[in-house]
């Protein structure tokens, strides 16, 4: 089980101190939680909240000694940072916890010199800001959220549920992190390049929208889709649902379509002991040898690797052969 300490440093948003709960929380494996989620902070009690009401915060600094992961939340001036805080945060990097920082949490993360010469992004309306001020961090402001070894950030409470997800497909793989994508009701994961703004005009009417031929292609994965075939689903030219799907997506059709068949090569991995031929037919990647190389730009693994770190089959007596070449 994975141990989460979500650092609250007042005042802090309340939607922003139960997400992660709410979104950790979901995830069963074979019935039992998949983590265990505490909050703490530097003066445990009660601690203020940006709408002025106050939460109970039972913990102290001292839970994050046995986390793996580190929560960093709060909306309070860098300036006034609780110097206990940014020393629990720098001793949580030298022990080599994953460490993230939703939305203005990056602001403690740059203070306490953690985002040093690393990417980092935080919300779009504070981005001058935090590169006035901390100017070696390498500041990618158009992205969702950004990795940088052990140090995650995001671009606002939204993105935070992107990026836990996709923290979720990395301890669990992604039927996990689907799983309880769909039970918090929210999108499947996004990846982190996604852009935080996209300066387009809303559609005037649902006909004008290319997310009924999104969902049509989820479920035609399998079939040879092409552009003309999109857009002929979709009733507009090519040149349109292009466009379209850059506007509601940020990436092309043929991008978008790519990034849905890996994930569901993912799932048939982790789920079913299917042949990698059978897999990758299933996906829509052709053969053996394309779910592969695919496989490996994505995650850095092969597909006897991925199988082998997040099935979620019970073991069997006999092992099925397998076509996976240089695995």
């Amino acid at each position: 089980m994975h141990r989460i300490a979500v650092l609250a440093a007042p005042p802090v948003n309340m939607f922003d101190l139960a997400l992660p709960e709410e979104v950790f929380g979901q995830v069963r494996l074979d019935g039992r939680p998949g983590y265990t989620v505490l909050t703490c902070t530097s003066d445990p009690g009660l601690i203020e909240t940006v709408t002025g009401h106050g939460i109970v915060v039972p913990l102290g600094l001292d839970a994050i000694d046995d986390a793996d992961t580190v929560i960093v939340l709060g909306t309070a001036s860098w300036a006034d940072a609780d110097p206990r805080i940014l020393a629990a945060l720098r001793a949580a990097a030298r022990a080599g916890k994953r460490i993230m920082s939703p939305c203005l949490g990056a602001f403690l993360l740059a203070r306490a010199g953690l985002l040093d010469g690393r990417k980092a992004t935080t919300h779009w309306g504070h981005t001058a800001e935090l590169s006035a001020h901390f100017p070696t961090v390498k500041l990618q402001r158009d992205v969702i959220y950004v990795a940088d070894g052990p140090i995650f950030t995001t671009a606002g409470l939204a993105a935070s549920i992107d990026l836990y997800l996709h923290l979720i497909r990395t301890d669990y793989g992604a039927a996990v992190a689907n799983a309880a994508a769909r039970l918090a009701v929210a999108a499947p994961v996004r990846p982190g390049g996604h852009v935080q703004v996209i300066d387009a005009p809303l559609p005037r009417d649902r006909v004008t929208s290319v997310a009924g031929t999104r969902s049509w292609a989820l479920n035609h994965l399998d079939e040879p889709l092409t552009l003309a075939a999109l857009a002929r689903h979709a009733r507009v030219s090519v040149r349109t649902l292009t466009r379209r799907f850059h506007d509601e997506t940020g990436l092309s059709p043929l991008q978008w379509l790519l990034q849905q068949r890996v994930g569901r090569a993912r799932e048939l991995l982790e789920s079913t002991d299917l042949l990698m031929d059978e897999v990758a037919g299933r996906a829509g990647l052709g053969t053996a040898d394309s779910l592969r190389q695919h496989l490996v730009r994505e995650v850095g693994l092969t597909p006897t690797a991925y199988r082998a770190a997040f099935t979620r089959l019970a073991p069997r007596g006999a092992v099925r052969p397998d076509p996976d070449p240089g695995a």
